[in-house]
Parts: C-alpha cells; structure tokens; sequence
C-alpha cells in the first residue's frame, strides 16, 4: 500500500516525508549517524508554526515549519 501524509494550515501544505528530512538532517548535523537513530516522534504544532521532534526517546527539540 503506499499512503502520503500531509499537514495543510494557514494555505500552506507540508508532506511528513519533508518533516522527516528535516529532522533526520539535525540529528546528523549534531554529529550522528541516521543509523544510530532508532525513533523518532514529531508533534506538529501548525498554530505555532513549528514542528516538534523527539529523537530515541531522550533528546528532543523544535524547528520551523517553512
């Protein structure tokens, strides 16, 4: 089955896919392999204008969705 998930808010339309990216480039960013990252949960705050993240249960944080 292939399945897309989007966020639409405000006129703006944003695809899981491109959250996931986006997170998947902080870890990394941070000096880590996508190998060492085992879960990943993203809250979506359209209100906001923000995405929030939780790597492996522990490390968590935001970024702005565009």
């Amino acid at each position: 089955m292939k399945s897309a998930f989007f966020v639409e808010y405000y006129g703006k339309q944003v695809e899981e896919a491109a959250l996931i990216k986006t997170a998947k480039a902080i870890w990394t960013k941070s000096g880590k392999k996508v190998s060492d990252l085992k879960s990943l949960d993203l809250y979506v705050k359209p209100e906001e204008n923000a995405v929030y993240y939780v790597f492996n249960n522990d490390e968590s944080g935001s970024f702005a969705i565009d």
